[in-house]
């Protein structure tokens, strides 16, 4: 009895034992995988993109990119010069105007020695506080006839005026700026050797002209030292009298002989650089 059930038991586990390995053995089979060796393709765009890249590929040494500020250093444009003593053009004057149109009354004498001016009417009996300003406004003209007519023209009137120039003093200082102003050497000069007549003509207008000193001598503060060096050779320009700083110096002591009292604290004023030569004289 105990022997046939522990057999069949037995038989019984024997049997479940089978099942369970077929069971097993009927499963599917476990894939392994095997490693492969293939690199990461993280690595491999990292170094094309390296390759790739501008930086990666270097340049000489002695050679450098210019920055933007060189750039801007090389294009940017010179700063002007100045022209501090750069000529000004002149515009057309009253005088040329008048002459054109013939209310002038004078015209040019060809002759044979050189021109001369041709008074239409005589010189007495001109109204200066009309005429003489005008032709004090030709002093600009950079033509002919009309530079010869109002040059020539300003000699006879100051040499004939007399009593008649002091009061038209005040209308002269005006043309007499403009033409200092216009730098141009020729008129400048020129322009220089009428202020020393009109000084030189009558008495008192050497005092008349100092309140007015500072309309006319600040061009006498900027061409005083305007002389060529030259060296050894021979400058023609002084006997011609066509120096700019020797007629300044000039035109200033006679500005101050003939200009009374406050004559030098005026011109030292605007022209600091000038000293008296009536001081040095009395010394």
């Amino acid at each position: 009895m105990i022997y046939t059930s522990g057999g069949a038991n037995f038989g019984k586990y024997i049997e479940t034992g089978q099942k369970s390995a077929s069971m097993s053995s009927t499963k599917s089979p476990v894939t392994v995988r095997k490693a492969t060796t293939t690199s990461s393709p993280s690595k491999s765009t990292t170094a094309t993109k390296n390759s790739s890249s501008p930086s990666a590929t270097r340049k000489p040494s002695g050679t450098s990119s210019p920055t933007p500020s060189t750039k801007k250093e090389a294009t940017s444009p010179k700063p002007p010069i100045a022209g501090a003593f750069q000529k000004r053009e002149a515009e057309a004057t009253n005088f040329s105007k008048f002459y054109e149109r013939g209310d002038m009354p004078v015209s040019v004498e060809h002759r044979a020695t050189g021109n001369k001016v041709l008074w239409k009417v005589e010189i007495e009996k001109l109204d200066y506080h009309h005429y003489l300003p005008i032709f004090f406004e030709g002093l600009r003209e950079p033509k002919e006839p009309h530079k010869f007519l109002a040059r020539e023209g300003i000699k006879d009137l100051l040499s004939k005026g007399g009593s008649k120039i002091l009061p038209v003093i005040p209308q002269l200082i005006l043309p007499i700026k403009m033409a200092l102003n216009t730098r141009d050497p020729e008129i400048v000069c020129t322009t220089l050797h009428i202020i020393q007549q009109l000084v030189l003509s009558a008495e008192m207008i050497g005092e008349a002209l100092v309140p007015y000193y500072r309309q006319i001598l600040p061009m006498f503060n900027l061409f005083k030292s305007k002389n060529t060096n030259i060296g050894d050779q021979i400058d023609y320009s002084q006997r011609k009298q066509e120096n700019i700083g020797d007629l300044i110096q000039e035109t200033l002591e006679i500005l101050e002989t003939h200009g009374g009292d406050d004559a030098f604290i005026n011109i030292k004023y605007m022209i600091p650089t000038y000293e008296s030569c009536v001081q040095t004289q009395s010394l």
